[in-house]
């Protein structure tokens, strides 16, 4: 798996991938997968944005998209989750910027 994928970067640095995002404050990426199928039988996938304070020094909230991928079991969700590339996830995050409220 490339680096420049969301999993391919979390194993080659063994850590999650980090972005600045248009507001100006500094996020980093986890991947989530539902705990229970859905009425189709797939578990959903979606990235969790994690918001750090000016100083960097500690989480000050989240973003959320909503599913993005989808597999039969979690870890195939997982995985189609992971392969996706590193400016998809950034637009992902732009996006979710786009959708915050304003006191955000």
């Amino acid at each position: 798996m490339s680096e420049y994928t969301l999993g391919g970067y979390m194993l080659k640095h063994d850590r999650a991938a980090a972005f600045g995002g248009s507001d100006g404050r500094a996020y980093s990426v986890a991947m989530y997968v539902d705990e229970e199928p859905d009425v189709r039988g797939l578990y959903g996938a979606a990235l969790l944005f994690v918001r750090w304070s000016e100083g960097g020094d500690r989480p000050v909230g989240h973003l959320e998209t909503e599913p993005i991928a989808w597999g039969r079991s979690p870890a195939e969700a997982q995985e189609r989750l992971a392969v996706l590339s590193l400016y998809d996830v950034k637009a992902a995050l732009e996006e979710a910027i786009s959708r915050a409220p304003a006191e955000w």
